[in-house]
């Protein structure tokens, strides 16, 4: 059963880097929150373009989430610093960053330009693996709850429902995409990694001879001797990269070519983050 919000005009105003930080956060506060996502949910998350009007939206906001590992990093940081809202600068309680509510793939010691777009801290795409929703929702619900005290049991309320929801979800998710596991696919980034290691599917190569470097002749040339010899299954491939390269290999060596969702909204049917987690599913175990 839906808890009823209190009687209480003032909505906390919540800025969102993505979409699917909007929708958890939306079942979480409900009618005491107003959300605005910063992004669109089918553009590159590591390349948004900002607008003047995000600058408003954060001047007046009393909470930004973001998704952290350093994925906005080229271009939050400059809106933060032009919107001068100290309200919701890094280290205030109005600024939380999701990255550290879990644990990250791939952390590095060290980094070089020479490897590509590398995330010193690790791979940021940490919520596509459905585990880490449920704590990232306890963390949106634990800080709405210490900005607005008098509603805390509202979000709390609002918390375990979410997270019973999810819950009776995940056990369908995890018995169509558990029968995957042992099989080989090739990625285009390394976007659903948190995805295939959570249900041991094996990345054996990436499209992108390096993160955020399109692939050239040669390393094509490189697939292809991969997938002739490696037993791959399938070819996944975002929605905002060029499928060229994809499609090549998909008809040469007659591999299926899924195209995955990566945010809520990135295709129809996936408005919320439910929708997501089953779109992804239904496109996978299909």
């Amino acid at each position: 059963m839906c808890i009823g919000a209190p009687a209480f005009a003032g909505k906390t105003s919540v800025v969102t880097t993505y979409p699917w930080i909007a929708s958890i956060t939306e079942y979480i506060g409900k009618d005491r929150v107003s959300v605005f996502p910063l992004a669109r949910a089918d553009y590159d998350p590591h390349t948004i373009i900002p607008k003047p009007s995000y600058i408003a939206k954060l001047r007046g906001a009393d909470l930004l989430i973001m998704n952290g590992a350093q994925l906005e990093i080229g271009w939050l940081p400059p809106l933060i610093r032009q919107a001068n809202n100290p309200v919701v600068f890094p280290g205030e309680r109005g600024f939380l960053d999701l990255s550290a509510t879990v644990t990250l793939l791939d952390p590095r010691d060290s980094v070089s330009r020479a490897e590509g777009d590398i995330h010193p801290e690790g791979n940021p795409h940490f919520a596509l693996d459905p585990y880490n929703i449920p704590v990232i929702a306890k963390a949106i619900a634990a800080r709405l709850a210490e900005l607005d005290g008098d509603n805390a049991a509202y979000y709390e309320a609002n918390l375990a429902e979410f997270a019973a929801a999810w819950s009776a979800r995940l056990a369908g998710w995890d018995a169509r995409l558990s029968k995957l596991k042992g099989v080989k696919v090739i990625e285009y980034h390394r976007l659903f990694d948190y995805l295939l290691n959570r249900y041991g599917v094996v990345v054996v190569a990436t499209i992108e001879p390096l993160p955020g470097i399109p692939p050239a002749s040669r390393h094509i040339a490189m697939l292809e001797a991969r997938l002739a010899a490696d037993g791959v299954w399938g070819i996944l491939q975002d929605v905002y990269h060029p499928d060229d390269a994809s499609a090549l290999l998909s008809a040469k060596f007659g591999l299926r070519l899924i195209v995955l969702p990566h945010d809520a909204g990135a295709v129809d049917g996936t408005g919320d983050i439910f929708a997501l987690f089953e779109e992804i599913t239904r496109r996978l175990a299909q």
